[in-house]
């Protein structure tokens, strides 16, 4: 294939975008600028995608589905802002397109859209508002949000009318542009990681925040993909032994009016505009369209470490949010194509509390969000995708529908059905929490874990039975379907929420910053401050805080499942009590790297690393498949067994009973399943004894046949956890287990 530069624009052809006079709304150009050139063109592959067309002419084939529009332009801009537009002429199945020769990579774009300005009946055309392409591959500019970007009159003096008066004046320069991309790129010697399931153990972060401090990395790379692909930041990711990132949203997104006014910003990025554009605010280089190139450098300097790459993707809704939102792309294409709209078709179904919900059901939005998931693992290079709010996706017409089309098309995909498919299972509509009810081929988000953990340690269920189902894989949430345990993503935190060192700080949100008189985010936090709201110098109490911590985090690495852990929380990262720092990019948002000169947030470090080592070296820490609780040989040894401190084998009544010390026996001899030779798979066994309440306990540790003597391996009582502190004790023997505190023993 030829490069950009060797292929050749027709003969007489002016290069577009550059210099010509901007067309009127009514398409009438003034008479020194020559009409462009434009070929029928094809219908597939839907975008502007840059090739050679007939007799070797380079040029951009201009493809955009918009159902009842009337007319359709593709709208060229010069580095002056200068515009040129093509009327698109050729309709297939819907689809409007064209082949311009002579537009070439780097071109900047945007569409406008003709038709029934009738919002009473959900049309919204508007050919005054110049439209994002939803197939961009980059983006040219920030979204701001003057009163031009509306298709309404937005200071319409009647608010019960407010959204029904067009808006004729122009936004095309208030608003960015698509960039046309160059599709070559060799991945050359790329290798996905491919790690199992069981086997993985994930990262949250957000590109942005995790770099932006960051002193081994150069200060003009900090905040970009190009950071997060420097040595310095991969160092610690390989340190840690995480084998995937999630990162929070990378679509180009938009910020809110409500927030852009009081001078913040969407800085988690959950307010997606573009679903094939990386976000050009995490690019280090200006140069237009590059953020794609450097994308895809930060994914294969991933790879080379063995770390996934896992993106959480907003499909559910878009930054148009409802009928007072901005024009910026679907709302002025196909507003009744794209969106779920009410029975009065001038509001919108808002399942997601974000104003608006894409309507899934329909064929143009199915194929725009696979089009756009498979874009991103066969061109973009990443392992999966962690789908937010996806019980809104889920919907058929109306209830959440586990045969939906969304979910069918997904699983018989040959691209997606291959790839790591994490669900939020729930969404703000009626019947919208679905933990447990997604169909095998995905895991989920498991909030029953984070609420059982966190009750757990500050000493707040009733019993332990919630804990003893979550600790062991939540089979009954999971065990149907052929799922496994690796269905559960076991987190204690999340970018939602306190930090896991707020969670042991504060108890009540501390939200002021967000200037939403703290009334944003949750009450209900689950925490337990250890006797002092938010930071205090009282020794006792910081003590307290870090063992709570270690705890928390060795419970985590411990459980059966797919562990999450938040960027910092290794390092006891705090956003003072702020539990809802979505529009916070500073220092509340970003992690705080001197924290690692800190020996106490050092050695939690140190335990974090040790404990995922450990969870990588034994199987019987990450199983394949469900403890089934029976004994499989004839001394009556079974593969999961319950302890109480008296030494003895938990009894129902014992689930039932108050209780805040529990034992767990994992036996390595009983895991399902053989290793790549086909050999059974064999491994140590372990004692893992749990005490949440505030003072020293005793505990017998089991005799024949668990065990003849146990060696400590974990003792979160001890600040250093570098070393294991190597103890050996007889089986039979009363130890004592300090307050609030894990001991992990290996059966010898």
């Amino acid at each position: 294939m030829t490069s950009a530069a060797e292929r050749r624009a027709p003969a007489g052809q002016p290069a577009l975008g550059t210099g010509q006079q901007p067309a009127g709304l009514n398409g009438v150009r003034h008479a020194a600028a020559p009409a462009p050139v434009v070929w029928p063109g094809a219908p597939t592959p839907l975008g502007a995608r840059f090739r050679t067309g007939p007799d070797g002419v380079a040029g951009t084939n201009f493809a955009l589905w918009a159902g009842g529009a009337e007319a359709v332009r593709v709208c060229l801009f010069d580095e002056g802002g200068r515009e040129t537009q093509v009327r698109l002429t050729e309709l297939t199945h819907e689809i409007w397109h064209g082949f311009v020769p002579g537009v070439m990579p780097g071109q900047r774009y945007g569409y406008r859209v003709d038709g029934r300005w009738d919002p009473w009946t959900g049309a919204r055309w508007n050919p005054a508002k110049l439209l994002l392409d939803p197939y961009a591959r980059a983006v040219d500019g920030e979204f701001g949000l003057p009163p031009e970007v509306y298709g309404h009159v937005r200071d319409w003096p009647e608010q019960y009318v407010a959204d029904t008066v067009r808006d004729e004046r122009d936004s095309a320069p208030y608003v960015p542009k698509g960039v046309v991309v160059d599709d070559d790129d060799d991945w050359g010697d790329d290798r996905r990681p491919k790690t199992p399931w069981a086997d993985s153990v994930l990262y949250e972060l957000h590109v942005r925040g995790f770099t932006k401090l960051h002193p081994g990395i150069p200060e003009e790379l900090r905040g970009t993909y190009a950071g997060l692909a420097h040595p310095a930041a991969i160092e610690h990711l390989t340190r840690l032994g995480v084998t995937a990132v999630e990162l929070l949203p990378v679509h180009q997104f938009a910020h809110e009016d409500h927030l852009l006014r009081r001078g913040l910003v969407n800085y988690w990025g959950y307010n997606s505009i573009g679903y094939f554009a990386p976000h050009a605010g995490y690019a280090a280089t200006g140069t237009t369209g590059q953020q794609v190139g450097e994308f895809k450098r930060m994914v294969r300097a991933l790879h080379a470490a063995g770390i996934e790459v896992i993106l959480d993707v907003v499909y559910n809704h878009t930054a148009e949010a409802g009928e007072l939102g901005p024009t910026l792309s679907l709302k002025g294409i196909d507003n009744r194509g794209y969106y779920r709209l009410q029975a009065d078709a001038r509001r919108y179904a808002d399942y997601t509390g974000c104003g608006n919900t894409l309507h899934v059901v329909q064929p143009q939005v199915l194929r725009l969000i696979t089009d756009s998931l498979r874009y991103w693992v066969t061109e973009m290079g990443v392992d999966g995708f962690r789908f937010d709010l996806a019980a809104a996706l889920a919907r058929s017409m109306h209830d959440v529908d586990m045969l939906s089309p969304f979910l069918a098309v997904i699983a018989q995909d040959p691209v997606l059905h291959r790839v790591k498919l994490i669900a939020e299972p729930w969404d703000i509509g009626s019947g919208g929490y679905q933990v447990g009810a997604f169909p095998p081929l995905w895991t989920e988000w498991n909030d029953r874990y984070r609420d059982a953990v966190r009750d757990f340690w500050r000493q707040a269920l009733p019993d332990v039975r919630e804990m003893g189902y979550r600790l062991s894989g939540s089979s009954d949430l999971y065990a149907w379907g052929g799922r496994r345990p690796y269905a559960s993503v076991n987190f204690v935190t999340a970018h939602d929420g306190f930090t896991l060192r707020d969670l042991v700080s504060y108890e009540r949100k501390h939200n002021e910053a967000n200037g939403e008189d703290n009334r944003d985010g949750t009450d209900d936090n689950r925490s337990w401050n250890c006797g002092a709201e938010g930071e205090t110098r009282d020794e006792r109490i910081r003590s307290l805080r870090r063992r709570q911590l270690r705890n928390l985090l060795t419970t985590l690495l411990l459980s059966t499942g797919v562990p999450m852990l938040v960027a910092g929380d290794e390092l006891g990262r705090t956003q003072g009590g702020n539990n809802n720092a979505y529009c916070q990019d500073n220092e509340i948002g970003w992690l705080d790297w001197s924290l690692t000169a800190e020996p106490g947030w050092r050695a939690l470090t140190d335990l974090t690393a040790r404990l995922i080592a450990l969870r990588h070296r034994h199987p019987v820490l990450h199983r394949r498949a469900f403890f089934s609780g029976r004994a499989h040989s004839a001394d009556g040894l079974r593969d999961l067994a319950w302890f109480t401190p008296r030494g003895t084998e938990m009894t129902e009544a014992d689930w039932y009973a108050p209780a805040a010390t529990l034992g767990m026996y994992l036996s390595g001899r009983d895991i399902p399943g053989r290793d790549e030779r086909g050999a059974p798979v064999v491994d140590d066994s372990f004692l893992a004894v749990l005490h949440a309440g505030g003072e020293p306990t005793g505990f017998v540790l089991p005799g024949a046949p668990w065990a003849q003597r146990y060696e400590v391996l974990v003792d979160t009582d001890r600040e250093d956890q570098a070393e294991p502190p190597g103890t050996v004790h007889p089986a039979g023997e009363r130890i004592t287990v300090p307050g609030r505190c894990v001991l992990l023993l290996k059966v010898l």
